[in-house]
């Protein structure tokens, strides 16, 4: 396994390279001590002794995050035209709550129901009462996933672990994305709280246990365009509006 390299900000045009290519780019140091201590506040204890949450795009700080997030100039060049952000998930590795994921692409997304029959759109699901799921790879394509590190990870704290350069291959059975990571490279995701990850839905990635005592918290953002074919809506959609500020829609 090799270890991510990336140690500075990256301009627009470096950011769009490493998505096309490799399917993540960071943005180091993104978040101000500011605003780490108001999400810090706002997640408290989402988690609740579980592995997190995916229910937290309705907390204020999370939301107050949308005009940055959508107004910054190196990430809009790497986002769907008109884009939302469509889900705020807490994963949350402790002590308490230690925790480990077998590769996968992530590969639902959370809509309005009941289920409805459009030509490659299935594997509904309910999770935590909220409908997902899964849209066409050209759809998953133009989403970006934001991943904010609340606290420090380490290789001790179970960082996120991705196959570079796999979002290319489209959507892989269990199998074959199991054999994609033994084959290799493997890259371990390290941070500094703050730091932001950015990464392409269908990028393989996984996640080990952690093997200390650490708090690892991740806000995990995910962006999309604001309109969905036929009838289908977000669950939930904060956007911006010509003024610069927050809205659902």
């Amino acid at each position: 396994m090799t270890d991510d390299p990336t140690d500075n900000n990256t301009g627009a045009t470096e950011l769009l390279r490493s998505l096309h290519e490799q399917g993540l780019a960071w943005q180091r140091g993104w978040l101000g001590s500011g605003e780490l201590e108001s999400l810090r506040a706002a997640v408290g204890e989402a988690a609740d002794g579980t592995a997190g949450s995916r229910r937290l795009l309705s907390q204020p700080a999370c939301r107050a995050l949308v005009p940055r997030l959508l107004g910054d100039d190196g990430l809009a060049r790497c986002l769907p035209a008109d884009p939302v952000v469509v889900q705020a998930t807490l994963f949350e590795k402790s002590a308490g709550c230690n925790w480990l994921v077998s590769v996968h692409q992530d590969l639902s997304i959370p809509v309005v129901g009941p289920p409805a029959e459009l030509p490659g759109w299935g594997g509904w699901s309910t999770k935590q009462g909220e409908c997902f799921v899964q849209p066409p790879d050209a759809l998953l394509a133009q989403m970006l996933a934001v991943r904010l590190h609340l606290d420090d990870c380490g290789d001790d704290d179970g960082p996120l672990e991705v196959l570079p350069g796999t979002h290319r291959l489209g959507r892989q059975t269990p199998e074959r994305a199991a054999a994609l990571k033994r084959a290799g490279p493997v890259q371990r995701c390290l941070a500094r709280q703050g730091d932001a990850l950015l990464m392409r839905p269908l990028l393989l990635h996984a996640s080990s246990k952690s093997r200390g005592t650490s708090r690892r918290r991740v806000l995990h953002l995910l962006v999309g365009p604001r309109e969905l074919p036929g009838d289908l809506r977000w669950a939930q959609a904060v956007g911006l509006q010509p003024e610069g500020v927050a809205a659902a829609s």
